[in-house]
Formats: C-alpha cells, sequence, structure tokens
C-alpha cells in the first residue's frame, strides 16, 4: 500500500513539474493506441482514441494560438497547426478517410513534443536563481554591547559589527575593523589562491573565511551587496529575448497568417470565380491546409537540432536547446575565463631555485613545516615534495602567520617559508635570489621564500598552470575563422598578461568583478554580434547569462555556472569547444537546405493543388514524405566528423 501510495505522488509530482512532456506522451500512446484500433477495423474506439489524442496533445497550442488571436489580433503557428489538423479530421470524417485523422494527430504530436523540450529547457534555467540565493547564510552573527546575536541578513544596518568565524561564509559585503585572514574569494574572482585580508580591506559576502576570526562593519546595504547584484545580473540577462528569437516568431506569425487567409479565400471565393461547385471548393481548400500546413518547415529546423544536440551529448558537450546550437555556429568573439577554464586551477610548484644548488633541500625543508597547514600553496608544495619522493623530516612548534607564512623547528633548527616580508626580518634577502624572484613575479608566479635560523636557502615559484590543451585550441579556434579571442580574469594583471602570452591572445581584461566582466561582454556584443563566453566559477555567471551563449566547464564548474550556461562541455575538455563551433555551423547549413526543400515541395504541391488536380491521399503523401526527407536530412547530424577537426 505504501509503494502503491509513493508511486501515486511521484507519478503526481511528474504530472506537475513536466505538464508538456506527459501531455506529448499521452498523445503519442493514444495516436498509436488510434492507428491499431483503425488496422482492426474499430472505428468508433479509434475515433474515440485519436480525439483524446487531439485534445490533450493540442491543448497549450490550443489555447496558445486563440490567446494569440484574441489578445494580440495575431495568428501564428500554433493556431494554423490546430486548423490544419482539425481540416484534416473533419475531412476524413466527411469523406470517410480515417487516415487523414491519424496525420493530424501526427502534426499536433510533433508541436506537443516541441513545447515538452522548450518547456524543459526553461525549467532547467529557472534553478540558476535559487543556487545563486544558496550562497549567502540567511544569518549573521551581530555584536551588541559585547554579546553575539543572530540576525536576518536583511535586518541588517549600516554600521553593524559582525563576527566572522574560521571556515564561516561572509553574510554580507563589509569592511573588517579587527583580525586579519585568508578568503577564498573564488566565488566572485574566479581566482584560486585565497586572497590575504587586513584591518581595512573589503570583503565580499559569499566568500568564505580562512583561518582566523574578523570583526567586520557593515558599511552598505545587504541588498547591495556584490552577490547580490550577480543575481540581478543573471535575472535580468535571463529574461532578455534574442532578436533571433523576435524573428523567427514574427516570421511563423506572418506565414501563418498567410496561409489562414489564403485558405479562407479558397473556400469561398472559386465557386464565384471558376464556377467550381462547393464539395470540390472545400475539398482543394482542404488540400491546401494539409500540404500548406507548416510540418516540413518545422521538421526542417528540429529534427536537425535535436540530432546535433545528440551528437554533442554523445561527444561530451551538452547543449541545452536548438537555438543554442544555431547560434554557436555563428559566434564571431569568444571570451575565456582564466582560472580553472584556461587554467587547470590548480597551483603547482614551477620553479624551485637553491642558493647552494641542492633544491630538494629546499623543497623538503619547506613541506616539513608546510605539511601543517591548509593553505593551497603549502598543499602544492607539500605534493611536489611527494612526488620527488623525498623524505619529510617531523617539524614542531609550528606556528602559522596569517597574510605572511609558516615557521617552525627541524631538529632545533629555526624554519621559515612565507613572502619576503616575513623572512626579512630576520635575513637579508640575496640580490640574486630578489633579481629571480622577480623575473619569476612579472610571469605571474606566487614566490615563496624558505629560510633556516638567519640564512636564507632558497625560493619556490607557485603558480596556476595552463590547460594541456588550451593552445591547441585556441590555435584551432583562430583557424576556424573567430576574429576575436580575448580573456576576461579576477586575477592579477601580471599573471593573467602571462598566460595569454603563452597561449598567443592579445586582448586581456584582469582584476575584474563579476558586473566589469557583463560590461566587457556587452560590448563585445555590439562589436559582433554574436559573443560566447566561456567560465566556470560563479564570478562567470552573469557573463554567461549576458553572452550569446554562455559555455561551462562541466567537471571544475560550479552549479550556478552549469545552470547558467547555454552548453556544458561535459568532460571537462576545452577542445570539445571547436567540436561545439564545428556542429553549429553543420547545423546551420543543413537548416538552410532543409527550409529550401520545404518550400519548394509546398510550393510545389500547392501548384499542383490548383493546376493540374491532386486528390487529398496523393497531397497528404506529397506532404507527409517532404516532411520525411526533411527529418532524414536533420538527421545526417548524428554522423560524427570530429576527424575531420584534427
Amino acid at each position: 500500500m505504501a509503494s502503491y501510495s509513493l508511486r501515486r505522488t511521484d507519478f503526481r509530482k511528474l504530472i506537475l513539474e513536466h505538464p508538456d512532456a506527459v501531455a506529448a506522451l499521452f498523445c503519442a500512446v493514444l495516436l498509436f493506441f488510434g492507428w491499431l484500433c483503425l488496422q482492426f477495423g474499430w472505428i468508433g474506439l479509434a475515433l474515440l482514441v485519436l480525439c483524446a489524442a487531439y485534445v490533450i496533445g493540442g491543448y497549450d497550442s490550443a489555447k496558445e494560438g486563440l490567446t494569440t488571436l484574441f489578445a494580440e489580433k495575431e495568428f501564428d503557428v500554433d493556431l494554423l497547426m490546430i486548423v490544419a489538423a482539425l481540416g484534416a479530421a473533419f475531412l476524413g470524417l466527411w469523406r470517410q478517410e480515417y487516415h487523414l485523422i491519424v496525420d493530424g494527430a501526427v502534426l499536433i504530436l510533433i508541436f506537443a513534443i516541441s513545447g515538452a523540450l522548450e518547456g524543459y529547457a526553461m525549467q532547467r534555467t529557472n534553478h540558476a536563481i535559487s543556487k545563486l540565493m544558496g550562497l549567502t547564510p540567511d544569518t549573521a552573527r551581530v555584536i551588541l554591547s559585547g554579546e553575539e546575536k543572530l540576525v536576518l541578513i536583511d535586518k541588517l544596518a549600516i554600521n553593524d559589527k559582525l563576527l566572522v568565524k574560521p571556515g564561516e561564509l561572509i553574510p554580507t559585503d563589509a569592511v573588517i575593523i579587527q583580525g586579519a585572514s585568508n578568503l577564498n574569494e573564488a566565488s566572485i574572482s574566479g581566482e584560486s589562491l585565497p586572497v590575504e585580508k587586513t584591518v581595512g580591506d573589503q570583503v565580499f559576502a559569499g566568500t568564505i573565511n580562512g583561518t582566523s576570526a574578523l570583526i567586520l562593519k557593515v558599511h552598505q546595504p545587504p541588498e547591495s551587496s556584490l552577490i547580490k547584484r550577480v543575481i540581478r545580473l543573471v535575472q535580468q540577462a535571463q529574461t532578455e529575448t534574442p532578436p533571433s528569437q523576435v524573428f523567427v516568431e514574427n516570421l511563423e506569425r506572418t506565414y501563418a497568417k498567410v496561409i489562414v487567409i489564403c485558405g479562407i479565400l479558397l473556400a469561398t471565393l472559386p465557386p464565384f470565380i471558376f464556377n467550381w461547385d462547393w464539395e470540390t471548393t472545400i475539398y482543394k481548400a482542404l488540400i491546401f491546409l494539409v500540404v500548406a500546413s507548416p510540418c516540413a518547415l518545422m521538421a526542417a529546423i528540429m529534427p536537425a537540432l535535436l540530432s546535433g544536440i545528440a551528437n554533442g551529448a554523445r561527444d561530451g558537450i551538452l547543449f541545452k536547446g536548438g537555438a543554442v546550437l544555431e547560434l554557436v555556429g555563428k559566434v564571431k568573439a569568444i571570451a575565456f575565463d582564466k582560472t580553472g577554464t584556461l587554467t587547470t586551477g590548480e597551483p603547482q610548484v614551477i620553479e624551485v631555485i637553491a642558493v647552494d644548488g641542492d633544491i630538494n633541500q629546499v623543497l623538503s625543508v619547506a613541506a616539513a613545516v608546510e605539511v601543517y597547514s591548509e593553505h593551497p600553496i603549502g598543499k602544492a608544495i607539500v605534493q611536489a615534495a611527494k612526488n620527488k619522493h623525498l623524505n619529510l623530516i617531523p617539524a614542531n612548534n609550528v606556528v602559522s602567520h596569517t597574510g605572511f607564512g609558516i615557521s617552525g623547528q627541524i631538529e632545533k633548527i629555526s624554519i621559515k617559508v612565507g613572502n619576503a616580508k616575513f623572512i626579512q626580518t630576520d635575513s637579508q634577502l640575496p640580490r640574486d635570489l630578489i633579481a629571480a624572484s622577480e623575473n619569476l613575479e612579472t610571469q605571474g608566479k606566487t614566490i615563496v621564500w624558505v629560510a633556516n635560523t638567519d640564512k636564507i636557502i632558497g625560493i619556490i615559484a607557485v603558480a596556476d598552470t595552463i590547460r594541456p590543451e588550451a593552445a591547441k585550441t585556441i590555435h584551432r579556434l583562430k583557424k576556424l575563422g573567430i576574429q576575436n579571442i580575448i580573456i576576461l580574469s579576477g586575477d592579477r594583471q601580471l599573471t593573467t598578461n602571462y598566460i595569454a602570452q603563452q597561449l598567443g591572445i592579445s586582448e586581456v581584461y584582469a582584476e575584474l568583478l563579476p558586473e566589469d566582466k557583463v560590461t566587457v561582454i556587452r560590448r563585445l556584443k555590439k562589436e559582433y554580434k554574436t559573443v560566447a563566453m566561456v567560465g566556470d566559477g560563479i564570478n562567470d555567471a552573469p557573463a554567461l547569462a549576458t553572452a550569446s551563449v554562455g559555455i561551462a566547464m562541466g567537471t571544475t564548474g560550479s552549479d550556478i555556472a552549469l545552470e547558467t550556461a547555454d552548453i556544458v562541455l561535459i568532460a571537462d575538455r576545452l577542445e570539445k569547444l571547436v567540436a561545439a563551433i564545428h556542429l553549429g555551423r553543420r547545423a546551420i547549413k543543413i537548416i538552410k537546405q532543409n527550409i529550401v526543400f520545404a518550400l519548394c515541395s509546398i510550393s510545389l504541391l500547392l501548384v499542383a493543388n490548383f493546376t493540374t488536380g491532386i486528390n487529398l491521399p496523393l497531397g497528404v503523401i506529397g506532404h507527409e514524405g517532404s516532411t520525411v526527407l526533411v527529418t532524414l536530412s536533420g538527421l545526417r547530424l548524428l554522423r560524427n566528423t570530429n576527424s575531420r577537426l584534427h
């Protein structure tokens, strides 16, 4: 009994969440059952079942078409579909050619499936806002008269003092008035390395506090925080209607209006102009409605796009809708986030320089104290030592100095590992190492100094590394004819410039906040019309939503980036971007071919109807035959042609 109740609950949930898909499924089942009944000669039952298929599958389209007709005084393809389907049904009843009723039901099913796919895509994108809402806590610790009190974020006021403990989320944008810590700002800047913050520095809502407690002062209303602005940017970008969609909608309505008006004229004027009898007139008018219905035109687009989507999914590329597949084929410029997109997003030891030439000693000494650290740079140093299979002597009296480094003792010898300021308090920095460190810093690397007691023993250069496939991908994009490739990053200018130089990218924007990336994307859209944005972080979400096509990395990407993006590279392989663009261009080419063929076939059938004359079965065969041919043409996109790209 409980199992039955659970299944019933799941079924209700399915209907509520995906009503369009359920309607399309029932329509398909009823259509098949009705066709079977006709084969066995059960006419009454067949008509009843097919009538149910018409109602269930065509309800939404009929409602949309009638709403457009009465509210906007316009015809659209939804209304034309219903008119054509009902015309075929009435004609089938009139002439007792019941297969025409099946043809009308097939037409309704095609539109029902299309509506279900569109509804599913819209539902998926709506998850983006709820994901963003979860980035900040609901409450904050406010210090009142020396005591802590939990207060709702919306109730915070300017000048309130907040306590944020280690490992907690920053509740709202504020300024540090006491304490120092390392903050993980990946959700805002995309930078993989924690940022050192001290008194007077601003912190952002949604970022993560490091190892020390902070006292903050609220300096602006919570609704003005950076993360709230990110939410508004995503909402705004997702509600904007692309110009291409407006064009398609207008074209559909114009086409429907012309066909409906022509159908009415053909059903009324010929008896007065050509002396046709009314039966012949209505017969030819209904044939006109059947052969002029946009099935072939619709099949010219959707099967091709669905095949392209299936091809992409098989190759690790997720397209969130057919329109996206078309758009990516028109991309003229591509903007890349740096950290986690062009780079791995994880710091690694790049180089070790030792004063006495023993780099293993420098690395093992640093790793011996860094093994007690949770800092990503420390973890990178420890990992590098493990990769070299170095033996680490246990350290004791290890102390973390927030914002500076870490110290400890190895066999009663004092060890210090950290930045130049930290080391310089006890030791004089060698000139040759200063020159080497400055050179490495110009390449965007972070320098860690290592000293024992009163002597510098070496430096370690740590940096995020470029993805192995990044350079090849950029080269292939240029060969595809992409007019401009740029980098948008929240990281430092020096680091970003170095990465761009390595990849052959000339246009670079660094130290950007999420809203700054949106500004650049909007400018690019004005210049290039169709612009793609490739990113992986929460900070990229507004830019992904604003771009003509947003593309997210599947493995490293944040939930909000994956939800906001139009395309997801599931396998997290950057070179799949080239395959996605190539697939989009193939889709555009095939769709154009299909549209020309569909229009030609409709035109020939219309001419034949009013010149040589064709009967309804022949008209249906011609109409359905052209639809099948166009559909098969679209299925060409199922073929894998990635080998041509290499």
